[in-house]
């Protein structure tokens, strides 16, 4: 689909890349050319991630968690005395967990907002004050959910997606100056270790559910992350592309 050096020379990081969209996000990187990085929580499931993708070029790694800032800045300083820039950030982390609103924890709810929106947000701001702005140059990918008509059946991380989306159209605006393109990609049902989560009568039915009659696959989410870093998409900032089989105008995705 692309040229074989699309992202030739280019740094990249990938958090939660060890496992479903952003390992196969990062396994696209590399296959184009890209050195890339890849975090998670767990590193020895982190590790062998990484040994695996490196069958298709450099990859490296560095377990961190998100919501720690501290560990967040020794991600970035590893980034820098290894490679000394970055190019490309996925946001790609995250977690949750299918709850009816009135059952969530305080621990719970600040647990979901704490990885999926705070986390992020670390990580957006300590890369863009380390590589970013000061290379006025950078282009930063959000991956968020379906939450175009809010997420009934997981309030938590409807919300807090819906920050990072609002994140990334503010950051678009405020640093364009900085010349980083920053946009969302808002995937629906995706077939990938995500779902092992959910419960399988939840998930029942859900294919009839979307206009194309089919769950996404996670190489089609990386396929398009690719296209938002690749010279093809300079020109578009502040977008938050939905790629969900049409669901979002149709359909609800659980039985409530």
């Amino acid at each position: 689909m692309f040229a074989q050096n699309l992202l030739k020379d280019k740094i990249l990081l990938v958090t939660g890349g060890r496992s479903g969209i952003g390992y196969n996000i990062a396994a696209n990187c590399l296959r184009y050319g890209a050195t890339v990085y890849i975090s998670s929580r767990n590193n020895s499931k982190l590790e062998a991630a990484a040994t695996e993708l490196s069958e298709l070029g450099d990859c490296r790694f560095l377990s961190c968690d998100i919501r720690n800032i501290h560990q967040v800045e020794t991600l970035a300083e590893y980034i820098q005395k290894h490679s000394g820039k970055l190019d490309i950030l996925v946001n790609n982390a995250g977690g949750q967990f299918p709850s009816a609103a009135e059952e969530i924890s305080p621990n719970g709810w600040n647990a979901v907002i704490n990885n999926n929106l705070n986390g992020t947000w670390h990580v957006t701001q300590t890369m863009a004050k380390h590589f970013f702005i000061p290379q006025t140059s950078g282009n930063i990918i959000n991956i968020i959910a379906n939450i175009y008509r809010g997420f009934p059946g997981m309030v938590h991380t409807g919300a807090a997606r819906a920050g990072v989306d609002n994140l990334s159209k503010t950051l678009a605006v405020e640093w364009s100056k900085y010349g980083i393109n920053i946009n969302a990609i808002a995937p629906g049902v995706i077939r990938s270790t995500g779902l092992k989560q959910y419960p399988p009568d939840l998930l029942k039915g859900v294919s009839d559910r979307i206009p194309l009659k089919r769950l996404g696959e996670t190489q089609e989410v990386a396929d398009l992350a690719t296209f938002l870093m690749s010279p093809m998409a300079t020109y578009i900032t502040g977008e938050t592309v939905y790629i969900d089989g049409g669901q979002r105008l149709w359909g609800d995705i659980f039985e409530l």
